[in-house]
């Protein structure tokens, strides 16, 4: 609303009206107006008559000081009254400016919040739209997770192996048909409860819920587990344990994997029984050959014995190595796992480099002559030099090589060049060199491998069983050599060994005596017989013959001054473990010492398991251990002597400077307590390779085999951590085969480990 303006001097007679009050202007304004009447009285009484009247001018006065309180209190008032109606109408318009202002500033609030609200509600509908279709894609993610699940159940359902699942509490959650079917429940009788609730510790299933050793370290288990179905029908299942980890790795559950290895349990158990039947097989047959083998043996020590020239004794030589070689033969023929995993036995001795080469060449040049070839002899060699070899072992090598050569070659000559290799380690070059048909190219890299035979149509007419290159290869690695080849098609082929060796001194040559003794043999093959009969008594002994175990038992009970008894294993009428079971049992016959003879002395110990024997032999008898072997029973001052002088050799079984070394650092007991722990823990490192085998699993065989390799060498054991290297550095093994060769190999590690335990108690 507007106001109209105001004449200012109303607005000032307003403004002086409030400051000074009604009668304070009024006189003022009284005083004023009689003043202006009086001048205006006399200015008109002059103006028109030239003259004062002064009775008008009187008049005038009187009217003025009459009527002019009435006319000011009337003005006053009307001014009064339109000072507070300007008054009231200024404060009005600016109410109703404030209130405008409030409402424009309601209306621009409201204005906003209608925005905002407009806003929301759009927000509000995109989140609503959000959520639909979050809504659609849960929906469908949670369908596609319910077929993934029903496939995945489906699929687990559908395996062959069983599978479970147990919460933390140990009850079952999860589970598939095949454990079902298995533990002979429905899935209502399984889910939620606990194995003891349903089967006792002695029903079948118990075997495959035995997951106490994984809940306890929680850690993988991996174990073959024998199970007796409802039909009675055994079973063998795989069964793999793992426990379960949240993201915090809190323990919450176990999971366990079962797969039905039946059928691989029934062919490793084919296959075991076939490798026994193979064993004994061999066994009888090469205790067959023995038979001849002995008398050859018996006889040409006789032989030897008598007066020969020196080409005869040569000669004579010849044949007792080559049938004492033939013999350790045998020993690996009828020991399988031996031939399967070409890992045989390296028995270092001192041996006079020359002879041992005579002793070749009286052999090589007997099977040239046969055929019309030429043999050389071309040997580098000091006088009187003296090696650790195992001479058994290198013969074998090269009769293979030599023989393999003479087979190969038409015309022409056999070389073999010997030569001393003395550089910052001594070694033995060994070349067998021939002038026959040669090996083409693509040929030399297959050569060596076992049962290979050349495609080459010049070797058809040539017979062979294609193990000897391969079985010359692996006894050259054994003793850590090395065999390669050089040949060129029609102009011959040159094989040669590189093997480290290290000087040896001359063996001392010194009899052991022995008291007289009466001995009882007991010996079913008369051959043998006669031969351990004449060794024995050229010795002074006394000995007694029986040749079946009843007269064996007989004599025993007449014969009241036996000293020893020599028993063989294989009799007419019983087994010579149970003649020494019978002896054990038997008070007046417990004491007597018994040594077993047997050409596989290691089955025979094997056989008398919880026996107690004082010895074995191995046939065809060896004089120095016969010798040896009656000394420590029955010469103490000899035992004494002997044990004094251990024969250890640094490149084979033990590693002689770590242990002295030790020895001096650590002391003896210390060294003691070493082996018994590594005898404690070797059953682990062997179980564990052998389950990393059976599981095929390369990368954790090799660290298995990495552990023992540090575990053998902390204890000097210098073959087995070379074994161990060997075996991490596979990288494509034969699993099968492996498995064999690891039960093998753990049992020539405890022998070598007995030697380790008698090194150290040997040694102050």
């Amino acid at each position: 609303m507007a106001v109209e303006p105001v004449h200012p001097m109303v607005k000032g007679l307003a403004i002086r009206l409030r400051q000074w009050g009604w009668l304070k202007l009024m006189a003022l304004v009284q005083l004023f107006v009689v003043m202006a009447a009086v001048l205006l009285a006399l200015g008109i009484s002059f103006l028109l008559e030239s003259r004062i009247h002064w009775d008008t001018v009187h008049a005038v006065l009187l009217l003025a000081m009459l009527l002019g309180p009435l006319v000011l209190a009337l003005v006053f008032y009307l001014i009064e009254q339109l000072d507070a109606t300007l008054l009231y109408l200024e404060d009005s318009s600016h109410q109703e400016k404030v209130l405008n202002q409030h409402l424009q500033e309601n209306i621009r609030q409201l204005n906003f919040e209608i925005e905002e609200r407009k806003k929301a509600f759009q927000a509000k509908r995109r989140a609503i739209d959000e959520l639909r279709k979050e809504i659609l894609e849960r929906k469908k993610a949670q369908q596609e997770l319910e077929e993934q699940t029903l496939l995945i159940r489906s699929i687990v359902d559908s395996s062959p192996d069983l599978f479970y699942y147990r919460d933390e509490t140990g009850r079952f959650a999860f589970f598939n048909k095949m454990f079902e079917a298995i533990m002979g429940k429905s899935s209502s009788a399984l889910l939620g409860k606990h194995p003891s609730d349903i089967f006792n510790d002695d029903s079948a299933p118990s075997a495959i819920l035995s997951d106490h050793e994984v809940t306890a370290q929680q850690s993988e288990l991996i174990l073959d587990v024998e199970f007796t179905d409802s039909k009675g029908q055994s079973l063998w299942f795989e069964m793999r344990k793992v426990p379960f980890f949240d993201k915090q790795g809190r323990y919450i559950g176990l999971l366990g994997f079962g797969r039905d290895i039946t059928s691989r349990k029934l062919a490793e158990q084919a296959l075991e029984k076939a490798y026994q039947d193979k064993g004994k097989f061999i066994a009888t047959l090469s205790h067959e050959l023995r038979t001849p083998l002995n008398g050859i043996v018996g006889l040409t020590r006789r032989l030897l014995d008598s007066d020969l020239t020196e080409v005869q004794r040569s000669w004579g030589q010849t044949i007792f190595t080559s049938a004492e070689t033939l013999g350790n033969i045998f020993n690996d023929i009828i020991d399988l796992d031996k031939i399967d995993r070409q890992d045989l036995d390296i028995l270092y001795q001192s041996v006079e480099l020359n002879s041992f080469v005579i002793d070749i060449q009286n052999f090589a040049e007997l099977i040239c002559q046969q055929k019309g070839l030429e043999f050389e002899l071309d040997a580098q060699i000091p006088a009187d030099c003296y090696l650790q070899l195992d001479p058994t072992r290198v013969r074998q090598v090269l009769w293979n090589l030599i023989n393999n050569a003479v087979k190969f070659t038409s015309q022409g000559k056999i070389r073999l060049y010997c030569e001393l290799l003395q550089h910052e380690t001594n070694q033995l070059l060994l070349q067998v060199i021939d002038t026959g048909i040669g090996i083409s190219l693509h040929e030399q890299s297959r050569i060596f491998d076992m049962y290979y035979k050349s495609s080459d149509g010049r070797r058809l007419s040539v017979v062979g069983s294609g193990i000897g290159l391969s079985v010359s290869k692996a006894l050259v690695e054994a003793m850590e050599g090395q065999l390669s080849l050089q040949s060129k098609v029609g102009e011959g082929s040159c094989f040669e060994i590189l093997l480290p060796t290290r000087m040896a001194s001359r063996p001392e040559q010194e009899r052991i005596d022995c008291p007289e003794l009466t001995i009882l043999l007991v010996e079913d093959v008369p051959l043998n017989a006669d031969i351990a009969i004449s060794l024995l008594e050229q010795r002074g002994h006394t000995v007694i013959h029986a040749e079946t175990g009843e007269d064996a038992l007989a004599l025993l009970e007449t014969e009241d001054d036996l000293d020893l008894v020599l028993l063989d294993m294989q009799l007419p009428d019983m087994t010579g473990d149970q003649i020494a079971r019978i002896m054990r049992q038997e008070m007046h016959l417990k004491n007597i010492p018994i040594v077993v003879l047997s050409a596989n002395v290691r089955k025979a110990e094997e056989q008398l398991n919880g026996i107690r024997i004082d010895g074995s032999l191995a046939k065809p008898i060896n004089t120095n251990n016969l010798d040896q072997l009656l000394a420590q029973l029955f010469s103490p001052s000899a035992v004494k002597t002997a044990s004094a002088k251990p024969v250890y050799d640094s490149d084979y079984m033990l590693d002689l400077a770590i242990l002295d070394d030790y020895m001096n650092s650590l002391g003896k007991e210390t060294m003691l307590r070493s082996a018994k722990l590594f005898a404690q823990l070797l059953p682990g490192y062997i179980n564990k390779m052998l389950e990393e085998a059976v599981h095929q699993d390369l990368e954790q065989f090799q660290d298995a085999a990495h552990t023992l390799k540090g575990a053998a060498a902390s204890v000097g054991l210098q073959w087995v951590q070379r074994q161990a290297k060997k075996y991490e550095a596979l990288t494509e093994p034969n699993w099968p085969q492996l498995e064999r060769q690891l039960v093998d190999f753990h049992l020539t590690t405890e022998r070598h480990l007995a030697a380790l335990y008698d090194y150290l108690e040997q040694h102050s």
